[in-house]
C-alpha cells in the first residue's frame, strides 16, 4: 500500500468513509470491519455497487463502546422465560408409572 494512501486521513468536511478508510479510522482491519456491518453493530450505506460509511456511524459505534447497552434477549430466550415448566418425571419411561401412584 502506498505511504500517502496509508497515511490519508478522514476530515470533518468528508460524509462517506470507504469500508478501507473506514477500518484505518478505527484502527481494525478490512475484514473486521465487515463482520461489524453484517452483525449490524455498524450500519454501511450502499450506492450501487460501494459500499460506504457515515462518519457519524463511526462516531455513534464508538461512543456505544464507551457505554455498551445491556445485551438484548433473543426471540427464543424471550418466549421461553414466559413458559412455567411442567413436570416432566415418566416422560420417557418404557413402564410408566400411574400418575396415582407417585
Amino acid at each position: 500500500m502506498d505511504d500517502h494512501v496509508a497515511s490519508r486521513t478522514w476530515t470533518d468536511e468528508q460524509l462517506l468513509l470507504t469500508a478501507e478508510e473506514a477500518a484505518r479510522a478505527l484502527h481494525v482491519g478490512r475484514t473486521t470491519l465487515f463482520a461489524l456491518i453484517k452483525n449490524g453493530e455498524l450500519r454501511a450505506v450502499h450506492i450501487g455497487r460501494s459500499c460506504r460509511l457515515t462518519r457519524a456511524e463511526l462516531l455513534r459505534y464508538v461512543a456505544r463502546l464507551d457505554h455498551p447497552n445491556p445485551p438484548r434477549r433473543d426471540r427464543v430466550a424471550a418466549r421461553r422465560a414466559g413458559r412455567t415448566s411442567a413436570n416432566q418425571r415418566g416422560l420417557f419411561d418404557l413402564d410408566p408409572t400411574p400418575p396415582d401412584a407417585a
